[in-house]
């Protein structure tokens, strides 16, 4: 059987690829948006490792909140990225220094 602490290591390495690809690579948005997707499928993880290992559904129901607010964020995310894309021709993030309309 797996153990808690080996979802916890899980989780620990996405949050942590999470952050370097944020900290490593902030000139492409859409790195930024894949590194904050991994961020949170960490959180997801251990939410359902605690939640099957205090036998508690409530940490499966937070899941599906954060699934929601995820997919959300992707899609406006994105929208905005072909946006930006059409007016500026780049996604450059240190070229998108004002957001003057």
């Amino acid at each position: 059987m797996i153990a808690l602490s080996d979802y916890l290591v899980v989780s620990a390495v996405l949050f942590t690829v999470g952050i370097a690809g944020i900290i490593l690579n902030r000139k492409n948005i859409i790195t930024l948006l894949m590194s904050i997707e991994l961020m949170l499928l960490a959180v997801n993880t251990n939410f359902i490792a605690f939640s099957r290992f205090l036998d508690d559904p409530v940490g499966q129901v937070f899941v599906f909140f954060i699934l929601t607010v995820a997919a959300a964020e992707a899609a406006i995310g994105l929208a905005i990225l072909l946006l930006v894309f059409r007016n500026r021709k780049t996604i450059d993030v240190e070229e998108l220094d004002s957001l003057q309309g």
